[in-house]
């Protein structure tokens, strides 16, 4: 079962963040106010699918990696503390801040200060989801590794 869960899970929550991240992008540099307020007020919506999708691609990414010694799970490892981090103690506060300041229509210097933070803690965390989602295709036989 988690070899199921696993990819599809990581995927979702993959394409979740960089959705939001990309919403986001465009709401600030192509929309209006209006659109700012709309997306940012529907985010901490998503986080009731990205949250679960990133516990269950997590655990059954221990569950598979269990007895496995592999530099790439290894790697692996050690990157999701630091994506669960990034998330609990930086973007999940951000989104329900700038869905706060959205809502009341405070977008000021702080609103966008957040948004930057935001923005950049967002590509990290698709930096090393992307980068765990190509290390467990090569795991899994999928992809292969690159010659050096």
């Amino acid at each position: 079962m988690p070899k199921r869960i696993h990819p599809i899970a990581g995927a979702l929550a993959l394409l979740i963040i960089l959705t939001f991240w990309i919403a986001t992008v465009l709401a600030e540099t192509l929309g209006d106010t209006a659109a700012i307020v709309a997306v940012k007020t529907a985010i901490p919506w998503g986080l009731l699918i990205l949250i679960p999708a990133l516990a269950a691609a997590g655990g059954s990414g221990f569950a598979l990696g269990r007895g496995r010694s592999e530099d790439l799970v290894a790697t692996k490892r050690r990157r999701m503390p630091l994506i669960a981090a990034n998330g609990l103690l930086v973007l999940v506060p951000c989104a329900f801040f700038l869905a706060f300041k959205a809502g009341a229509r405070e977008l000021d210097g702080v609103f966008y200060a957040v948004q930057g933070l935001e923005l950049v803690a967002g590509a990290i965390n698709c930096t090393m989801l992307g980068l765990s989602l190509r290390d467990g295709l090569r795991l899994s036989g999928r992809l292969r590794r690159a010659i050096n």
